[in-house]
Formats: C-alpha cells, sequence, structure tokens
C-alpha cells in the first residue's frame, strides 16, 4: 500500500501552485495588503476558475465533492504565497452547511458560493474561547453579543455567525442591528472584523436551529487549513533561504558554504517534512471519520504554530540584515505564520485540548 498523494492531488496541487506563480507576485500582495481589493478580487475570480471553491461542495450540488485532504492540499499551495484570499472562511461556510443546513439551505447557498456571487464571513472564534466580553446569544428576539476575529469580514456577503450554545445562524451583512468593524491584524494580506449584534434577525441553519456538533467539525476543519497555510508559508521561508544562501557572498564565497548556514537549513528542512506528513495525515483521519482526527488535529494544529515560528525566525536570520527588509518581503510570511498560531487556538490551548481528550486532564 502506497501512503502518498495520488496522482491527481499532485496535479491538482501543481496547477494551483503553478497558476499562483504567475498571478500572485510579491507586488500583488504589497498591493493587497495596502487595502487595495481589486487586486485580490481578480485573484479570487482565477482562483473560483481553477474550482478552489467547488472542492467541499457535494456532486449533488454541483460541487467536486472532494475531501479535506484534498482542501488542505489547495490552503498549503495558498500559504506558500501568502495568498490575500480567505480560502479557510470558504471552506468552513460549505462544512458548516454540509453538516448542519438543510437540503433547502444547502440548495440556495452552494450555487452563490461556487459561482463567487456569495461570500460567507466566519464568527467562530468564541466556540473556541471568548475574550473580553464577546459571545453571541441567540433568543427570539435576535442575535445579540459580540464576535470578534471574523474570518473575511471586509468581503463577506452573509456571515456564518456560532453563538455560545453552539448554534449556527446566517446573517446577512446589511441585516438591521448589526455593526461590522474592521479588526486590524498582524496580518494584513487577509481581513478580520468585529462583528457587533443588536437583537439582529437572523437564519438558524439547520431544522429548527439545531445544528448538532457541527461548530465543532468546523473548529477542526478551521485548524487543519491554518496548519496547511502555515506548512506552505514555512516551505516557502525555507525556499527563500535556501535561493539567498546560494547566492549572497563574504569572503568570496557564497554563505551556503559555510557550516552554520549549512545546519540552519538542513534543521528547518528536517522540521518540515515530518510536519507535512502530520498535516496530510490528520486531513485523512477527518475524511474517514476516524475518532483519533480531532486529537491529530490538535497535535497537528500547535505542532505547525512551533514550528512554523522556529523556521520564520530562522530563514530571517539566513537572510541576515536584508530579511528585515521590505524589499524582500520576508515579513508577510513571517506575519502569516505568527497570525495563524493564534486563530482558533494558540499551541498552547490547543495542546490543552489534546490532552482533554486523552483523558490526561
Amino acid at each position: 500500500m502506497e501512503f502518498a498523494l495520488s496522482d491527481d492531488q499532485k496535479m491538482f496541487q501543481s496547477s494551483i501552485q503553478a497558476y499562483l506563480a504567475d498571478s500572485a507576485p510579491l507586488d500583488l500582495i504589497r498591493t493587497a495588503a495596502d487595502g487595495s481589493h481589486d487586486t485580490a478580487a481578480a485573484l479570487k475570480a482565477g482562483l473560483l476558475d481553477l474550482g478552489l471553491a467547488h472542492i467541499l461542495v457535494p456532486k449533488s450540488h454541483g460541487g467536486l465533492g472532494l475531501g479535506l485532504l484534498d482542501s488542505v492540499l489547495a490552503q498549503e499551495a495558498l500559504g506558500g504565497v501568502v495568498a490575500p484570499y480567505d480560502f479557510t472562511a470558504l471552506a468552513l461556510a460549505i462544512t458548516g452547511l454540509r453538516l448542519a443546513g438543510t437540503e433547502q439551505q444547502k440548495t440556495e447557498w452552494f450555487f452563490g458560493l461556487t459561482t463567487g456571487d456569495v461570500e460567507f464571513g466566519v464568527a467562530l472564534t468564541e466556540h473556541v474561547g471568548v475574550r473580553e466580553n464577546a459571545g453571541v446569544m441567540a433568543s427570539s428576539d435576535g442575535l445579540n453579543g459580540k464576535s470578534l476575529f471574523v474570518l473575511n469580514a471586509a468581503a463577506a456577503t452573509h456571515f456564518m455567525v456560532c453563538d455560545r450554545a453552539g448554534g449556527l445562524h446566517i446573517v446577512e451583512r446589511d441585516a438591521a442591528g448589526l455593526d461590522v468593524n474592521t479588526l486590524d491584524t498582524i496580518d494584513r494580506t487577509r481581513n478580520f472584523g468585529e462583528l457587533v449584534f443588536d437583537n439582529t434577525p437572523s437564519i438558524p441553519l439547520g431544522p429548527e436551529g439545531k445544528s448538532g456538533d457541527a461548530a465543532d467539525r468546523m473548529v477542526s476543519v478551521g485548524r487543519l487549513l491554518l496548519a496547511a497555510d502555515t506548512l506552505g508559508a514555512s516551505q516557502s521561508m525555507l525556499d527563500k533561504a535556501v535561493a539567498y544562501a546560494g547566492e549572497r557572498k563574504q569572503f568570496n564565497r557564497v554563505i551556503g558554504s559555510f557550516q552554520s548556514v549549512k545546519h540552519l537549513c538542513a534543521d528547518m528542512a528536517a522540521q518540515i517534512e515530518p510536519a507535512r506528513s502530520l498535516v496530510w495525515h490528520a486531513a485523512y483521519l477527518l475524511d474517514e471519520q476516524s475518532d483519533e482526527a480531532s486529537l491529530l488535529i490538535c497535535l497537528a494544529k500547535s505542532h505547525l504554530a512551533e514550528t512554523g515560528t522556529h523556521i520564520a525566525r530562522t530563514a530571517t536570520e539566513v537572510h541576515g540584515g536584508m530579511g528585515f527588509t521590505d524589499l524582500l518581503g520576508l515579513h508577510y510570511w513571517f506575519k502569516r505564520i505568527g497570525a495563524n498560531r493564534q486563530l482558533l487556538g494558540s499551541p498552547e490551548a490547543v495542546r490543552s485540548e489534546a490532552a482533554r481528550l486523552q483523558g490526561w486532564v
């Protein structure tokens, strides 16, 4: 038995990487990070043509009906160029609809998601941990409360909101009683927001608003995609460090010939390879609905957070003073990895959850 990607999966990821290599150069990343929505829109249109929005949508609703592993491969490619496209929010919205939506809701929303006419922001953070008096309460009067670090908030036409009981709701952007505020983070390649609800009307997801354990599954999917994004960004930082070490000269020798630099690059490569296997295996387990999936995803998220941080620092160190300049743009990858580290649970919090899953605490 071969424990590796299929030829179709390799081809799929390669096609995304090839498109991004041409369509998402560093200048585009800079422009998008400075707030140009037109730039991000052009990139998004090309990615939709490649079928990214169809990956998780069931075949019965016009999608490809593929698994989370295929989504992980796409996210890894996007992280490699720190693409200003929130595929994580898209995948989470589709996951929520697949698990909790009625057939009517699926028919209504899947088509818009695959064509790009509908974009969801996802308010899921408070299902992991509540801070600063945040959290959303659902009642007969509507939604009340606040949600922080909402994914894809700026571009969203609708929001998928998780309340304190784990129920999921769809809210229109222009709904009465909803304030959408920009929330700045270190990662300007993606947009985050704050939602404030005041008796805001919503559409409960699922029959009679019962979402079951859909929110828990969405958290697992989100964590794994963030780990995959960090994996792609880390690999790019390693590649850039190796390329720079092969060009930069000191004492009439390329610095890559110095033993200390060789060790730095070898250490980064040694940390990335097992991390890749961990992410892919966790995705496979979730696709197969294994009881171990949640545990492996916690381990993948926490491990990639630490590994990515180490690689970001080390790759910058290999570049020396040039690594801190905007000319090379390494800070975009550095900041993407830093944001992923905290989203949907810090490594400390996720490891604590892994310990609870194993009955250690």
